[in-house]
């Protein structure tokens, strides 16, 4: 035994191979390594005092066998190359005796690291009090605590414009000193701001849609730009309480003209019946005003007296109907009634009538047909011989099918009337050579006999 142990080491002074491998010297230091693991961790992580040292062996430094009370650590305070360690002195930590943070009776190591540790009572002097946490380099060095690095700008709420004005101080968004998960809301600093303004909450929380930090005077917000309706004429002049009359972002907004305009339309005559498509109509500029053109915007160009007509007069249920029939019976059954057709000849009638009036027809007989219209003929009435429904029945234009009764030869000329008879007057018969006045009439034979 070359010599007593120190006293750290004296439980194991009986067990050399704790630190002695025979006849292998260079084993020594793993085995001082297998009992020192935080020394063994700076070395193997490069941290630490040791961990920065040139690799040599454990015993080069540390000394052993010089009895229980001999310094196995050979320390010069004033020689020690504290740059060497995970806390290297810069600025007033220079020139510190060693104590101001080596506690008594903990190993070198064991001194605490963060800036708080030490530095408590200075953080409750300039006021944080804890509110900032453990971070003090994050706004101070080592060289004054009194001048501030801190850049705001690397937080989640950069200052801008009025927020980095000088006047406004920490203390007043970081009230009571607490500066951790600090409501970034705008409303959360501004509400009395959102009350005098008139908001009064109504218009929510993200003041920043409306405002920025330069002034809550004027707004930056713009209705063409921001949303999906823009304002156009008169809705420029509108308040915005006039169509947001709900809590912004907590009810959507309608679009449609008839959400606003519901007494507009009823002072206007149309209540309702018209449907809520306002804009095919009317513009932001004026209700009176209409931009509507029939001709142009549908498929029925109003000629003549429908000129004249009010919108209601063929718009009765507009609001419930998607689509108005185009016929004119739709809207003139009364007038057809009255006229004496009673729907006997259809729904077309435009065939005898237009836009004028329903007076004076139209109709052509001789030209709209193949039927010329000659002699007795045109003073007939149209129901005389279109006795049927007109369109759906057929009307014969042989003389037989109206004049059966009228014939006196029983149909003994093969029902060809037009070739001796013409539409004057059945008693001119046609000669080979003209026209000559029928004889006295020819007696009606008894319809029992042959002719």
């Amino acid at each position: 035994m070359p010599g007593p142990v120190v006293q750290g080491h004296a439980k194991f002074e009986n067990t050399c191979e704790k630190c002695h491998v025979r006849f292998d010297r260079a084993a020594q230091r793993g085995l001082c390594m297998d009992c020192h693991k935080p020394v063994a961790a700076d070395f193997k992580s490069a941290t630490g005092y040791h961990g920065r040292l040139e690799e040599r062996e454990c015993r080069v430094c540390h000394t052993e066998h010089k009895g229980r009370g001999a310094k196995i650590v050979v320390f010069d305070e004033g020689r020690f190359d504290h740059a060497r360690t995970d806390f290297p002195l810069r600025g007033k930590h220079r020139g510190k005796a060693c104590a101001a943070c080596h506690r008594p009776k903990l190993k070198y190591r064991q001194a605490p690291s963060e800036c708080v540790d030490c530095h408590r009572k200075d953080d409750n002097d300039k006021g944080h009090r804890g509110g900032l946490g453990p971070k003090c380099a994050n706004c101070h060095d080592e060289n004054s605590w009194k001048e501030g690095r801190f850049d705001h700008g690397k937080t989640k709420f950069p200052l801008h414009l009025g927020h980095a004005d000088s006047k406004v101080k920490c203390a007043d968004c970081h009230i009571e000193h607490k500066f951790v998960d600090t409501q970034r809301e705008c409303v959360s600093c501004h509400r009395k701001d959102d009350n005098d303004k008139g908001h009064k909450g109504h218009f929510g929380v993200r003041c920043d849609t409306c405002h920025n930090e330069g002034s809550w005077k004027q707004a930056t917000f713009r209705h063409d730009r921001d949303t999906k309706f823009a304002l156009l004429d008169r809705h420029r002049t509108t308040k915005c309480e006039s169509c947001h009359r709900a809590p912004l972002y907590k009810e959507k907004t309608p679009v449609r003209c008839y959400a606003c305009h519901r007494n507009d339309d009823n002072e206007k005559g149309h209540r309702g019946t018209l449907g809520d498509k306002c804009d095919k109509c009317h513009n932001a500029k004026g209700w009176k005003g209409t931009s509507f053109d029939h001709d142009r915007d549908t498929k029925f160009p109003l000629r003549d007296k429908h000129q004249a007509a009010k919108c209601n007069t063929c718009h009765k249920d507009a609001g419930k109907t998607e689509k108005l029939p185009l016929k004119c019976a739709v809207c003139h059954e009364r007038e057809d009634k009255e006229k004496g057709h009673k729907g006997d000849y259809g729904d077309k009638c435009e065939t005898c009538h237009n836009e004028k009036s329903f007076k004076p027809s139209i109709f052509d007989h001789g030209r709209d047909t193949k039927f010329l219209l000659l002699g007795k003929h045109l003073k007939l009435g149209c129901n005389t011989c279109h006795r049927g429904p007109l369109y759906r029945t057929k009307i014969e234009s042989r003389c037989y099918a109206c004049h059966e009764k009228d014939d006196v030869h029983f149909a003994s000329f093969d029902l060809l009337c037009d070739k001796c008879h013409v539409a004057d007057n059945w008693r001119k018969v046609i000669k080979q050579d003209g026209v000559m006045p029928a004889g006295p009439a020819v007696p009606v034979p008894d319809k029992g006999r042959a002719p």
